[in-house]
């Protein structure tokens, strides 16, 4: 075994249900410092990472907000309303891991 090598699981999601999964596609994506992106929904499930800059990210209305820092990793379930994905004085790249079945595009919508 190499020790110049570390794997470290940083996140372990479970889906509700399975996914029969054709591709995945993954985005860059870069939002302005002061963005406040809002509630939202995804069609499919999203998993991120944070590449540079921060986020506030909030899950559920109910959640304790959380902010999202490079090397942070998330995740927002299917049809589930996120609350917040909101940038401060740095803004953020991330990039956006999505699972999408046959003929799925992903979405995002404003709620």
């Amino acid at each position: 075994m190499n020790s110049s090598i570390s794997r470290v699981v940083v996140l372990d999601q479970h889906l509700p249900e399975a996914l029969p999964v054709q591709r995945v596609e993954v985005r860059r994506i870069t939002i302005d410092p002061h963005t406040a992106l809002g509630a939202h929904v995804h069609n499919g499930p999203v998993f991120g990472n944070i590449v540079s800059g921060s986020a506030v990210y909030q899950q559920a209305e109910d959640a304790e907000p959380q902010v999202l820092h490079p090397g942070d990793v998330f995740y927002e379930p299917a049809v589930e309303r996120i609350a917040r994905f909101d940038t401060e004085d740095e803004g953020v790249t991330f990039l956006a891991y999505f699972p999408l079945t046959a003929g799925q595009d992903a979405t995002l919508d404003l709620v």
